[in-house]
């Protein structure tokens, strides 16, 4: 079925049709984590939302280059160009590594992803791994004269580069409120504007994040590693970029700027940007401390929980709304996002059920071209459920004997939930706790064969391992005349 996609164009400000510059081929980028802390509900919206940007992509058979970055070094607070780096500051407060921080809550990350059943991105650079691709991205912009270098530390001009290019035009903003914004901050000394931004900053000898340059030993701005790392996996330029609308101000404005400066060019053809999670009308992060980590939806540990919620229920309440709506969460709006997913899963499992009949009392050719409607107007996700979930009612009347549906029919309907339910939206029944509980017990079973076989084969140090592993989880082993048991503590 031949379908033209529509999407909202931050920088352009309307909805337009998607064509991508090297079709079928689909370049898209997104603003990953910092991973210093726990992902929470304002990491899964992004997350939810350019997946399923990245599903009806490849649904409409484009060959997507997904590219979603890891920022493990440069991001300071206050996300300004004065403070600590925030994965260093983790790192002193918990007597680690920097690099040790970072390793620990990208694999949390991973895992709350794998969870929201979240695809892997196709590619996952590091910023701390591009070092020379940001150095050489310094160097183009100075040699094109928008940048200065002061005591080591390497800024962007936004006064010049003004005067030909237009400096905050994603977001809107001008130079003169810039200025009144920024004129109160610390650190502004070095440089010629209070608004100008750093590319490259000189580590003070005790940071521990510093790279040798030709201007100081230091590290790379926070807005310079998304330009380096996009292009240079999707080329310049390249179709989607994606991200919170957080970060439209002053990070995706920089990147703009970085980008033209350095090729005479702009590299996005197409910005998208999520709205916030809100909790009572207020941005959720880390920053501001009223953050609900994912681990804690999950296990309901948390003062707002009433109750624990399952990764597909976030999933569906973060889908229910038009991802450049706010999402306002509340223990009572993801109650009844869990009684909507329940139904709605119940309804996919009872089309085998369905006894045919005479006629059909549904258009399902109707039905189908309705939900590509929706997704292709800016991937409407509530007018995609409202049809939904009018295949629900017809499964329910239908086995209610109210409503009658072809036997040709039954196999379009099974198909229709596999590809907008399932394939586009990512839901997928989960497991009840016996089901898991049973899992989890058949999974330590075999991985305690596994360690008997290393034992009789007097591989005496896997057997350990896996026993001090097993432990560090709460898995207490004691070895048996018959084999081994074992209790979660």
């Amino acid at each position: 079925m031949s379908q033209e996609l529509y999407i909202h164009n931050s920088i352009t400000r309307k909805k337009e049709k998607f064509k991508p510059l090297r079709p079928p081929h689909v370049g898209l980028y997104v603003c990953g984590p910092t991973v210093y802390g726990e992902a929470h509900l304002g990491h899964a919206r992004p997350a939810v939302t350019f997946d399923l940007l990245y599903r009806y992509l490849r649904h409409l058979e484009y060959k997507v280059r997904y590219v979603r970055n890891i920022t493990d070094v440069g991001h300071l607070e206050s996300d300004a160009d004065q403070g600590e780096d925030k994965i260093a500051k983790k790192a002193r407060l918990e007597k680690l590594e920097p690099m040790e921080i970072a390793e620990h809550y990208t694999r949390s990350y991973h895992q709350n992803m794998d969870q929201l059943n979240i695809l892997r991105p196709s590619i996952e650079p590091r910023a701390s791994g591009h070092i020379l691709e940001q150095q050489q991205l310094v160097k183009e912009i100075l040699e094109q004269g928008y940048a200065y270098t002061s005591n080591g530390s390497v800024y962007f001009d936004v006064a010049k580069y003004n005067e030909q290019y237009n400096y905050g035009k994603l977001s809107g903003r001008n130079i003169e409120e810039m200025r009144a914004n920024t004129r109160e901050l610390e650190g502004q000394e070095e440089k010629k504007n209070p608004f100008d931004f750093a590319l490259w900053k000189k580590a003070a000898p005790e940071h521990i994040m510093q790279w040798p340059s030709d201007w100081s030993s230091g590290f790379p701005g926070w807005h310079l590693e998304c330009s380096a790392m996009s292009t240079k996996y999707l080329g310049q330029p390249f179709d989607i970029h994606g991200g919170g609308m957080d970060l439209i101000f002053p990070h995706h404005d920089c990147e703009i700027a970085q980008s033209t400066a350095a090729q005479g060019n702009e590299s996005v053809r197409y910005w998208m940007h999520n709205n916030m999670v809100t909790i009572n009308g207020q941005k959720m992060g880390k920053s501001l401390g009223n953050f609900i980590t994912l681990n804690q939806f999950f296990s309901g540990d948390h003062d707002l929980l009433d109750q624990p919620f399952s990764p597909m229920t976030i999933r569906f309440f973060t889908l229910q709304a038009h991802y450049r709506s706010p999402l306002d969460f509340s223990s009572e709006a993801l109650q009844a996002a869990e009684k909507g997913l329940e139904k709605l899963m119940k309804a996919s499992e009872s089309i085998d059920k369905l006894k045919p009949g005479d006629k059909s009392d549904i258009d399902l050719q109707e039905m189908e071209k309705k939900c590509y409607q929706a997704l292709n107007d800016d991937l409407n996700t509530p007018v995609l459920f409202s049809h939904i979930f009018e295949l629900v009612r017809f499964i329910n009347s239908t086995l209610q004997g109210q409503a009658q549906i072809r036997e040709e029919d039954i196999p379009r309907l099974r198909n229709l939930f596999q590809v907008f339910v399932h394939d586009i939206l990512g839901l997928e029944a989960e497991r009840s706790k016996d089901e898991t509980a049973q899992l989890t017990g058949d999974l330590i079973d075999m991985i305690l064969q596994i360690r008997l076989e290393a034992k009789k084969n007097k591989d005496f140090e896997t057997a350990d391992k896996i026993r001090d592993r097993l432990q560090e989880m709460g898995v207490i082993v004691k070895d048996t005349r018959d084999g081994f048991e074992w209790e979660i503590q």
